[in-house]
């Protein structure tokens, strides 16, 4: 399912959504300059220098550089599908979640679910070579801050092959989007396979970004509607 637009209110414009999007796209400006105006080794390079390989932060742990790859990562992507996908996702759930939050709490809990998606990740495969990039992680805690804040909000979704638009009660899309990456998970390990989409930093950075916007309600850091 692919989500056109959801019913949450916002009040106040997404700034830091929009400066998060045009980073990203910044970045994969960059990506597609050094690819197609240098060479495909100088790419290599760049992604290899900015992406966070797991064997390598965990057999490098007091280097700095590494553990400022836990940043970097989360501003690459693969390809033009990879970018526009996450991207889409942020526009549509990143709005109201900043409305909601503040951007300073917001920006800081994008971070630290990127941080948690990255630690879930490693977790379950340190042995790994493979590149991780990609926004998916911290999107999914804003997936996951989503729920938390907008229980009763619909999405409007694209659902192929069965009816053009429908639509669909937040707590279901999301809920089945977040059963998608743990069953794909468990699927990846039982298979022992290796690279691929990183299905448990998915998971993690969802399961963190609810965690900690259920305390921040608790502490009460959040806007009234």
């Amino acid at each position: 399912m692919v989500p056109l637009a959801d019913t949450a209110k916002q009040k106040r414009p997404a700034v830091v959504t929009g400066l998060l999007i045009a980073a990203n796209l910044g970045v994969f400006a960059w990506e597609l300059w050094l690819g197609l105006g240098h060479s495909d080794k100088v790419l290599a390079g760049f992604v290899t220098e900015h992406a966070l390989v797991a064997k390598r932060l965990i057999g490098n742990a007091g280097d700095g550089q590494q553990w400022l790859t836990v940043l970097t990562h989360m501003f690459m992507h693969g390809g033009v599908a990879h970018v526009l996908g996450n991207l889409w996702f942020l526009w549509i759930f990143g709005r109201p979640v900043e409305d909601r939050l503040g951007s300073v709490k917001y920006l800081l809990g994008y971070v630290l679910a990127g941080g948690a998606a990255a630690t879930a990740q490693v977790s379950v495969d340190p042995g790994s070579t493979v590149p991780m990039l990609g926004a998916s992680g911290a999107i999914s805690g804003v997936l996951g801050a989503y729920v938390m804040l907008f229980p009763t909000a619909w999405v409007f979704a694209l659902v192929p092959w069965i009816v053009p638009v429908l639509p669909v009660p937040a707590v279901i899309f999301l809920g089945l989007w977040f059963a998608l990456q743990l069953w794909s998970g468990l699927g990846s390990l039982a298979a022992g396979l290796e690279g691929g989409v990183a299905w448990w930093g998915h998971a993690g950075g969802f399961a963190a970004g609810a965690a900690m916007t259920g305390w921040a309600k608790g502490a009460g850091w959040v806007r009234k509607k």
